[in-house]
């Protein structure tokens, strides 16, 4: 026992500048990943998180490195948001429409195009974010459903679809210029997910297998 806890004690804590320069790298890459694309030069992330290329090299040996704890870490962060709307009383609908304009603010939509066929999406940190988030909002909408506030027909996949498109700045054009719209866009397409509908959709609802598959 005694041994175990000298092994345990032989490994080094990451210290907190380390941390804090990591923090920063993923901050700048979801940044300029969101305002320059996918493939913005690394050394420009750097620079915006005012470190030096080895320090980023260090910490993400490669592009798709960078990417994927970026994607992780926003998907983390609308998972601990729906986490504290579960953990709340009141309207199911209510709860729900916060999450939509929560997940526009993280730049969703902006983020999709680096998930590319070039994109390990089978990668374990990525695919543990990804069950995490999906199982949230599964629960977020079956509640509203529940309520009789959600129309039937739609499922997560259909959510998410809707998200990444009205979230996804159109080429040419700079995110913040779509600020402006792209709440009011969800607002309308949210007021649609009311229940009761006021129209058959075509199609069957959209689950994310569908999605994976695609």
């Amino acid at each position: 026992m005694e041994t175990a806890t000298v092994a345990q004690r032989k490994v080094p804590r990451p210290r907190a500048d380390a941390l804090r320069n990591r923090e920063r790298i993923v901050a700048a890459g979801r940044e300029m990943f969101v305002e320059f694309g996918a493939e913005v030069p690394l050394d420009e992330i750097a620079r915006r998180a005012g470190i030096g290329n080895a320090t980023l090299y260090r910490n993400f040996p490669d592009r798709a490195a960078l990417q994927r704890e970026v994607v992780c870490s926003v998907m983390d962060r609308v998972s601990e948001q729906v986490e504290q709307m579960l953990a709340e009383t009141g309207d199911a609908f209510e709860a729900l429409s916060r999450f939509v304009h929560a997940s526009a603010d993280e730049r969703i939509g902006a983020l999709c195009p680096m998930l590319s066929e070039a994109f390990d999406e089978n990668h374990p940190d990525l695919v543990a974010s990804r069950e995490r988030v999906e199982e949230l909002i599964e629960t977020l909408m079956g509640r509203a459903r529940t309520a009789g506030q959600l129309r039937p027909d739609v499922a997560v996949g259909d959510l998410m679809i809707a998200i990444s498109q009205l979230t996804r700045p159109l080429p040419g054009t700079a995110c913040p210029n779509m600020d402006r719209f792209v709440h009011r866009h969800l607002q309308l397409f949210l007021d649609g997910l009311r229940a009761p509908a006021r129209s058959e959709l075509p199609g069957a609802a959209a689950t994310m297998e569908d999605l994976r598959r695609a």
